[in-house]
């Protein structure tokens, strides 16, 4: 039996410590290899499910993205209603971020807010964006940015439905769309639980 006492300290890990996938890439490898995490991993959810999401560089991103993905992501612009990838999708499946990969929404909290734009009622989990006062065009706006990628995806606003009142109004051409069905295949099938 386990003893549940109140926390009473904190005690920070060495320096050395910190980090310690990135400074000691060779030993931490051999860590994850050898504690069998990673073949869990790909045998529970598919390959390449704990893999980075870190964004590349400003030259990949021109080569990799179209010129509106990269407006839209890198400049903060915004496309077109109406006349974009998602707004009228309706298959279940994963929204992930068109510069790194990382998972944002899913199609269970998508709804046809009218706008033109493809909209949720919150994000896979709140960490996964972060959200920042925006002052542009002399409004107060909320923009939505990818955590890892800094991606500019779109605003959120308190119109949407209940019980969040939320509408995160997102640009399709700051996402990638990947279907319930090719999860696993992709690395994603960690959320699988989502369409279950």
């Amino acid at each position: 039996m386990t003893r549940i006492v109140p926390f009473r300290e904190f005690y920070p890990a060495e320096d050395h410590h910190q980090h310690y996938c990135k400074t000691t890439p060779g030993p931490y490898e051999a860590y994850r290899t050898a504690s069998g995490r990673d073949a869990y991993i790909e045998r529970t959810w598919g390959a390449n499910a704990w893999r980075s999401h870190d964004k590349p560089s400003r030259d990949e991103l021109r080569t990799r993205l179209s010129s509106l993905q990269f407006d839209v992501t890198q400049r903060g612009g915004t496309e077109q209603p109406f006349d974009n990838a998602y707004d009228g999708n309706t298959r279940p499946g994963l929204y992930v971020d068109v510069v790194s990969g990382e998972p944002l929404f899913s199609s269970t909290d998508k709804f046809d807010s009218g706008t033109g734009w493809p909209s949720f009622t919150k994000p896979i989990d709140p960490r996964f964006v972060v959200k920042k006062v925006d002052r542009a065009d002399g409004a107060d706006g909320i923009e939505v940015r990818s955590r890892a990628a800094d991606s500019h995806l779109g605003h959120v606003f308190d119109d949407g439905p209940p019980p969040s009142h939320l509408r995160y109004c997102m640009n399709s051409a700051a996402l990638r769309f990947i279907p319930a069905d090719e999860l696993k295949s992709r690395g994603y099938g960690m959320f699988l639980w989502l369409f279950r």
